[in-house]
């Protein structure tokens, strides 16, 4: 792995409060290097403008001085001159200057050939002593070559660029540290919701139940909308544990009473030696248990399956279609019993899954048959977006106690405790009208039981 690639690695494993105050610090250094050279450039154009208009008009007069003969003028504050012939002879010079040559042989050579030179003395930073910048011409003189070297001290602009790098390192570095520590609370304060939010999570994994997180209702931001997601989440797992529980219940409670008569009726045939015929009576015993066991199981496994599925798969059904799969199964068993069953569909269609409704109107048509009398009539019809399914007969109806708990799961009326059944028919019923979005009502009309599903579609 690289040096940058392991720098990556572990900037990703920092804290995102790090990570955040780092990239806020990174960010405002290159912000505030980009703004101070900006700031410096621009004094320093000035300051050296400044100077090259001192050094043009210093460099002017003592032209002109030299070609009419008379005395070299004095220039700005600290400024100096040489007069040099072609061989870098000093001819005159200020006082202080007139031992040591300004010029390089090879600068001389190139003023002596016509071409301006130019070039500071002593550096800005380390700080050096007897900073200059000078500049030399060639110039003929009663027909001599000479170059006039003229210089002026950089010290004042040397020391106000200093002052200025100083200034702005010092007002970078409080803005920096100043710009840190709002990130560092700014970041802080965004992260305290999410801190908390993991803080209950941890306590929903030691065990708490009933946990929902403290989601403010007066804003609308990504923590708080992670928030609403996570109570969501909470929602949706504690209802599953519902599901989960009241499965293992109602397992527990309805397959014991079959189970245990499969083991009486195991148990009588072994004691002792019975016939052909009591084995026959015995198996077919345990045959009708075992069936019962299957359509209890499946009726189980059909209410959680239905209980978990987020999303129906709806589509476009013939309501004629629909409703004599339904009753298909059902018209042999009313003609045997001299029963009638009549449905009454419009021609319209209905936006359903036929998967789950077309079993749960059959449980309706079955229940009617065996707990009613007289004749089953189904009706559909379709208004304003809805489906109406009604499943009634001519008997006595539904006893009047029991229809706050129809739907219940393993609920069933006094008359039919002793019957074939595991009461999870009407509670199937319910639950395939909840996950369409409708209403299960059961009620009792003058003339028998009346079961309604009301369904958006």
């Amino acid at each position: 792995m690289t040096l940058l690639g392991r720098a990556g690695s572990g900037f990703r494993r920092l804290p995102v409060v790090t990570r955040l105050v780092l990239a806020v610090a990174l960010t405002m250094s290159l912000v505030l290097t980009g703004a101070a050279g900006l700031v410096y450039w621009r004094v320093q154009t000035a300051l050296d403008r400044q100077l090259h208009d001192d050094l043009a008009a210093y460099q002017h007069s003592l032209d002109r001085a030299l070609r009419a003969g008379t005395a070299m003028p004095s220039g700005p504050s600290g400024s100096l001159y040489q007069v040099l012939d072609d061989r870098g002879r000093v001819l005159a010079a200020t006082d202080s200057e007139s031992h040591r040559a300004l010029l390089t042989p090879d600068e001389l050579s190139s003023a002596v050939r016509g071409h301006a030179v130019r070039r500071d003395v002593g550096s800005l930073l380390p700080i050096t002593p007897d900073t200059l910048r000078l500049q030399a011409k060639h110039v003929t003189v009663d027909g001599a070559a000479r170059v006039v070297v003229a210089a002026v001290r950089r010290g004042h602009r040397d020391e106000a660029l200093r002052e200025l790098l100083a200034q702005l390192a010092f007002a970078s570095g409080l803005t920096l540290i100043a710009a840190s520590y709002v990130g560092y609370r700014t970041a802080r304060a965004a992260l305290r919701p999410v801190e908390r939010y993991r803080a209950a999570a941890a306590t929903l994994a030691d065990g708490a139940q009933n946990l929902r997180l403290d989601v403010p209702a007066d804003r609308d931001d990504e923590i708080t909308r992670l928030g609403h997601t996570l109570n969501r989440m909470l929602d949706r797992l504690e209802a599953s544990a519902e599901r989960e529980h009241q499965f293992i219940a109602d397992a527990s409670h309805e397959l014991r009473t079959p189970l245990s008569l499969l083991r009486a009726e195991v148990d009588v045939a072994l004691h002792r030696p019975r016939s052909a015929r009591e084995l026959t009576d015995t198996l077919r015993s345990v045959d009708a248990e075992v069936q019962r066991l299957i359509a209890l199981s499946n009726a189980l496994l059909d209410l959680e399956e239905l209980g978990s599925t987020d999303h129906l798969t709806r589509a476009p059904v013939p309501l004629a279609a629909l409703v004599g799969a339904a009753v298909a199964p059902h018209l042999r068993s009313a003609e045997e019993d001299g029963r009638g069953l009549t449905t009454d569909t419009p021609d319209a269609s209905a936006d359903v899954d036929a998967r789950w409704l077309v079993p749960a109107i059959g449980n309706l048509v079955h229940n009617a048959l065996r707990h009613g009398a007289g004749t089953v009539r189904l009706t559909a019809a379709v208004h304003e977006g809805r489906l109406r399914l009604c499943v009634a007969d001519e008997g006595t109806g539904f006893p009047p106690e029991f229809l706050p708990q129809a739907f219940d799961r393993f609920a069933r009326a006094e008359a039919s405790r002793t019957s074939e059944g595991s009461g999870l028919g009407l509670a199937f019923v319910q639950a395939v009208a909840t996950a369409h979005g409708g209403t299960a009502r059961a009620e009792n009309s003058g003339g028998g039981a009346v079961v309604t599903l009301d369904l958006p579609c």
